[in-house]
């Protein structure tokens, strides 16, 4: 962070462009403001056989929550999250992200994140609050 606002290096595991570990996830902007984007889990972000870790579930959900606060112009950091497994995510599947701002109260934004098979079936929600250190 440099004076209290954070700093995009293209390091970030889910999305920086820069880490050879990461993700490198895109997103793009909808219409409604809303963000997506796709991708495909590979096998060593397993947790029990064929299925998704959690934690890696609710990392895909808090980056698509920061990517609708960023499209929606401010550098956000994540301030409180709930997550809902509706199903177990599987590996090796195209799956789609979904990031969505529900309200925005001062510095807090509410967001909405989710994860679904490419056919539309709801696999993982969130809900988040975020604390914005500035606007892009």
């Amino acid at each position: 962070m440099t004076g209290g606002v954070p700093v995009d290096d293209g390091n970030c595991f889910a999305c920086g462009p820069h880490n050879p570990d990461g993700l490198q996830l895109k997103f793009e902007r909808n219409a409604d403001g809303s963000v997506h984007a796709t991708l495909v889990l590979d096998p060593k972000f397993q947790g029990w056989q064929g299925i998704a870790h959690g934690g890696i579930v609710m990392m895909l959900l808090d980056e698509a929550m920061a990517h609708a606060s960023g499209h929606a112009g401010e550098r956000g950091m994540t301030a409180s999250m709930s997550v809902r497994f509706r199903k177990p995510v599987p590996l090796g599947v195209p799956l789609v992200l979904d990031g969505f701002v529900r309200w925005r109260r001062g510095r807090v934004l509410g967001l909405e994140g989710r994860v679904s098979e490419a056919d539309g079936t709801l696999l993982a929600t969130s809900e988040g609050n975020f604390v914005s250190a500035g606007t892009m």
